[in-house]
């Protein structure tokens, strides 16, 4: 289970920050930054976990209790994303630093001091540590894995009206069967990732159909 043991090692406002939708073909990559109190009230801490491990309900409710705490200032939220055109344009590494970098820059003002989940430092305006896994080890971190999820499972879901067909309400961009069965049917959107590699291979697949 996360801890704060290393929020409680350093000293000022600790931002957790973390990214979500890196692999999925479709939609977005969101990131959110969350700075959490010096003492954590018990009752939101052990709601916090990976946003990976917690089923939709747990991860609802623990959205629910941080966007509680949000709304009484107990706690700051910095929420960004890439489009899918910058995840093109850059790569979705950089695209998801780039996300990082932006819901950092959407807090109150720059923290003292961020942790970063995974290897890979985003630009930020202030001292920081990248902690591999630290959605799992840090409640910071995973609080900010739980915000970014959730609005973009929620975004995924906004535009699933809009292009039917590809149950991103249900797979969230991920490739799926039924996604992949629904790009052979329907073929890409403008909110698909083309650069990725099943995009590619599927563009080249439509090009060697012989026309009817």
């Amino acid at each position: 289970m996360p801890h704060d043991r290393l929020e409680r090692a350093l000293t000022g406002r600790i931002a957790g920050v973390d990214e979500v939708g890196r692999g999925p073909l479709a939609g977005p990559v969101f990131a959110a930054a969350v700075v959490l109190p010096r003492r954590i009230p018990k009752n939101l801490a052990i709601l916090l976990d990976d946003s990976k491990k917690l089923d939709a309900a747990r991860r609802d409710l623990a959205f629910a209790a941080l966007m509680e705490a949000y709304r009484q200032k107990r706690i700051e939220i910095g929420v960004a994303a890439a489009s899918v055109a910058e995840i093109g344009r850059l790569n979705i590494l950089r695209a998801a630093l780039l996300a990082m970098a932006r819901a950092v820059g959407r807090l109150p003002a720059p923290p003292d001091f961020a942790l970063i989940d995974g290897n890979q430092p985003p630009a930020l305006p202030c001292p920081l540590q990248c902690v591999v896994g630290g959605d799992a080890t840090s409640l910071s971190i995973a609080a900010a894995s739980i915000v970014a999820k959730v609005l973009r499972d929620r975004a995924m879901a906004r535009l699933a009206v809009r292009c039917p067909g590809y149950g991103w309400e249900h797979n969230a961009g991920y490739g799926t069967a039924h996604h992949r069965a629904a790009l052979l049917r329907l073929g890409p959107t403008r909110h698909h990732r083309l650069t990725f590699a099943p995009l590619r291979q599927l563009a080249l697949d439509l090009a060697e159909e012989p026309a009817a």
